[in-house]
């Protein structure tokens, strides 16, 4: 049974069993989120005397007030309570303005039910049930404040969004049933694992779980820590924010209740890094690192040192880890012996799709399968494409533990050896109808593939404003696939190109390396890590087999919420377009990825060349073996590795590199004798 659809936070009891077990079922059956709650959520404030009652919430429909105690009037005073708890959530919140106060909307959006024992599904569906797609989204309102999934008021609004882009930018977003665990659920454990695709919000429900952490107790010490100077500076900018718009009232004590600050640090501040912070306090050896000194070894003669110490204090009270993946185990042990209750460890599933392990041995106590910044269409073919699913020789296949990992519902035909691979809806998908604009578009063309590309950009963003009235420059984003010269060409036409088309100026991201307010954004895929748009635009003229190449082009469709366009040359890709067009159109009818999985032998082809690819060597020793195979002099191999970066980039693919190297080799004067 799918846990994913269905949160149980009121207490389970003799009474109550039976009906909350048909909930669960019919939540998990029809795919429909559904939280059971006796109080809200998000504040400890909130008590009631009452026992006996539960709160049903299912979004569009109303809230769901159910009794099993048979004591009507301590019911009734419950139920006002309730609202009028609520309306005070709803000011503190600054919904009132947008939604008014409990006795404007009670008479529609409450539904009480005394006889818990006499209802079943059916009965409690009918009475709840909500007609008006206004007082549905009022429900969902109310609900987001009733779980703590606090949206912008200013930027949802009240009122129902006409465009597709309007309907997903607006969508109310709430917890599913995993992600509300992870705030509000105590487990009695010293480390605490949560694990998820890149876009499935980690790094929000961190910030969440801070903040319940934070204000629970006024001398509670807490430290959020990542691997990366540049996230960690960011974490502590979004902190603040996020705490007012929380309405956190208690004042953020820098240093002294809440650190956020990167793992290691430097040796003269304290305060710069989590391990930094352990030896000082603790008179440990602070070791800086060298090429005989990683993290991983840092960490370890720390936790020795610390061991011989009798007794020591935590020095925290709780450790929030980001990007996990980054980590050494070693950081994991030293941080947990220096924490008095947990340490909560968030990371990916794979930083690329290429990664040797996707189902490590530690599994998570909370696995987030469901990626909330994509569509599901849009993530199939990313994966498929990326993995080389539609063609015949696949470069990367997943076990069907490790699909499932990642989200998948497995389905074996027995007959023919296929995988139907799928995934479960989104809430934030479902008021779009993509039968008629599916959520990917591959875009062939024909002839000159600068000059055809820049005419299909021209016409794809005209087309996106036409349809979406609202959209604006920065909902748009241009990557650049291909890593040669007339990549930075291609990008020159369109920032003279496009502004004569649109009115709208061009940010050359890889030359600002920043977003631009009111600016067309373009860029390679170098800078394409953690951006997000409603419409992304992906030019390649060849869709090339290297491992660097597929996870570049499966992060860059991954980086639209509404719509990705693939513009590609036909006749660079004579060979591989047609499957790719047949595997998006199966997409797109059915809903699932369907693919003839490789045999023994295949896989292991397939681990052997990600193994290779995933070695510590570097690029210059990795084209240094080759260069010796090819008997390349001495004399060339500086001016022919700088060739092939220019034409592969530093990919370990490595018939790719050779028999690239090798055309080169032979181009160059005197190059064969």
């Amino acid at each position: 049974m799918d846990s994913n659809f269905f949160f149980l936070q009121a207490e389970k009891n003799e009474t109550n069993h039976c009906l909350l077990d048909v909930l669960q079922k019919w939540s998990a059956t029809t795919k429909t989120q559904a939280y059971v709650i006796d109080r809200p959520l998000g504040d400890n404030k909130y008590s009631y005397a009452h026992r006996g009652a539960m709160v049903l919430l299912i979004p569009k429909r109303k809230l769901t007030f159910i009794d099993f105690s048979g004591d009507a009037e301590s019911f009734e005073s419950f139920v006002e309570d309730f609202v009028e708890d609520l309306g005070s959530i709803s000011d503190k919140y600054r919904y009132k303005d947008a939604i008014g106060r409990p006795r404007k909307w009670k008479s529609e959006l409450v539904e009480i039910l005394r006889d818990g024992a006499a209802l079943n599904v059916d009965s409690i569906m009918t009475a709840s049930t909500l007609e008006d797609p206004a007082k549905q989204r009022l429900s969902e309102l109310l609900i987001s404040l009733l779980i703590g999934s606090i949206n912008d008021i200013k930027r949802v609004g009240v009122d129902i969004p006409e465009c597709r882009l309007d309907k997903v930018k607006r969508k109310i977003q709430l917890f599913d049933g995993d992600q509300t665990r992870f705030v509000y659920q105590r487990l009695e454990k010293p480390q605490i694992r949560i694990q998820g695709l890149s876009g499935t919000g980690k790094t929000e429900l961190l910030l969440h779980k801070l903040k319940e952490l934070y204000v629970e107790r006024p001398d509670t010490r807490i430290a959020l820590t990542c691997h990366n100077k540049i996230l960690a500076a960011d974490l502590r900018r979004r902190i603040p924010d996020f705490f007012n718009f929380m309405k956190v009232e208690q004042q953020i004590k820098w240093d002294e209740r809440l650190w956020c600050v990167h793992a290691w640090g430097s040796a003269s501040n304290e305060n710069s890094g989590i391990y930094r912070y352990i030896c000082s306090r603790y008179g440990l050896t602070f070791q800086r690192w060298s090429v005989t000194t990683p993290f991983d070894k840092a960490c370890s003669d720390a936790l020795a040192e610390l061991k011989i110490i009798p007794e020591h204090h935590p020095l925290f009270d709780y450790v929030l880890i980001d990007e996990s993946q980054d980590f050494p185990e070693s950081f994991f042990e030293l941080c947990k012996a220096v924490t008095r209750n947990v340490v909560y460890i968030a990371g990916d599933i794979f930083q690329s799709i290429f990664d040797e392990s996707v189902a490590p041995s530690i599994f998570p106590d909370f696995l987030l399968s469901k990626c909330y910044r994509t569509d599901p269409k849009t993530l199939m073919f990313a994966h498929a494409v990326g993995m080389g699913l539609f063609e015949r020789e696949k470069l990367r296949w997943l076990e069907d533990k490790e699909w499932e990992r990642c989200g998948y519902i497995v389905d074996k035909d027995v007959a023919t050896g296929e995988y139907n691979l799928k995934r479960e809806p989104l809430r934030r998908f479902e008021d779009i109808d993509d039968r008629q604009t599916p959520s990917v578009e591959i875009v062939p063309t024909e002839g000159n593939f600068s000059d055809c590309a820049v005419d299909s950009v021209v016409e794809i963003v005209s087309r996106i404003a036409r349809d979406n009235p609202t959209v604006t420059p920065d909902d748009i984003g241009i990557i650049l696939l291909d890593n040669n010269r007339q990549t930075y060409s291609l990008a020159d036409k369109l920032q003279q190109v496009i502004p004569r088309a649109t009115g709208w100026n061009v940010n050359k991201a890889y030359e600002s390396k920043q977003k631009m307010p009111g600016c067309l954004f373009v860029s390679n895929r170098n800078n394409v890590k953690g951006l997000e748009f409603p419409f992304v635009i992906c030019i390649t003229e060849h869709v090339g087999r290297t491992y660097t190449y597929r996870n570049a082009l499966y992060m860059t469709l991954t980086r639209s919420f509404l719509q990705s366009f693939v513009i590609v040359s036909v006749e660079r890709n004579a060979e591989v377009l047609p499957s790719l067009q047949e595997g998006l159109s199966i997409i797109n009818r059915d809903g699932l990825i369907k693919v003839t999985p490789p045999t023994d032998q295949e896989k292991d082809r397939i681990r052997t060349a990600i193994k290779s690819s995933n070695s510590n060597m570097s690029f210059f020793d990795f084209t240094e073996k080759i260069f010796n195979e090819l008997d390349v002099r001495p004399a060339f191999r500086s001016n022919l590795l700088e060739a092939l970066k220019k034409t592969v980039g530093e990919d370990f693919d490595y018939d790719n590199v050779k028999e690239t190297a090798d055309f080169l080799y032979r181009k160059m004067p005197r190059g064969v004798e």
